[in-house]
């Protein structure tokens, strides 16, 4: 679908099936769609095909948590990550810094890459080189600090 939005410059968005829920949610309503309107006959024995057809879970009112997304600093300097394990990656990384390494705040996340890339975006001016290594002021670890995701 991505594909097909960058060739096609009418075609939906990915954030506009992302706001479906997810594949089997997108399946069902596609299908509910076919049967409500003729003509439909073929794209709905597609949809009955698809592994994403059937029952729709009911989701737990809190996705669990998958990982984190760290923030350390080494000296002057600051590395954003993520992790499973935000202790266990501390004692990692300060072996292999010279400076004494602070674990300064880790933000639980279902969706730990994707967090850690907008914080990566949002500093991509304070970058040190092709690092995970920031340069950051006050202001910006106290909105990191700030920021809950799940």
């Amino acid at each position: 679908m991505r594909r097909k939005e960058k060739q096609d410059s009418s075609f939906p968005s990915h954030g506009v099936f992302a706001r479906f829920g997810g594949k089997r949610n997108l399946v069902s309503k596609i299908l509910e769609y076919c049967k409500a309107h003729p003509g439909f006959d073929d794209v709905s024995i597609i949809c009955e095909a698809s592994p994403q057809h059937g029952k729709i879970k009911e989701e737990s009112p809190r996705a669990p948590i998958q990982g984190y997304v760290y923030m350390m600093r080494s000296g002057r300097r600051y590395k954003i990550g993520h992790t499973s394990s935000p202790a266990r990656r501390h004692r990692e990384v300060r072996l292999d810094l010279p400076d004494p390494t602070d674990l300064v705040h880790s933000i639980e996340t279902d969706d730990p890459s994707g967090i850690e890339k907008y914080w990566h975006r949002r500093f991509e001016t304070k970058r040190v080189r092709d690092t995970e290594f920031f340069t950051l002021d006050a202001v910006d670890v106290a909105a990191f600090k700030r920021r809950k995701y799940q």
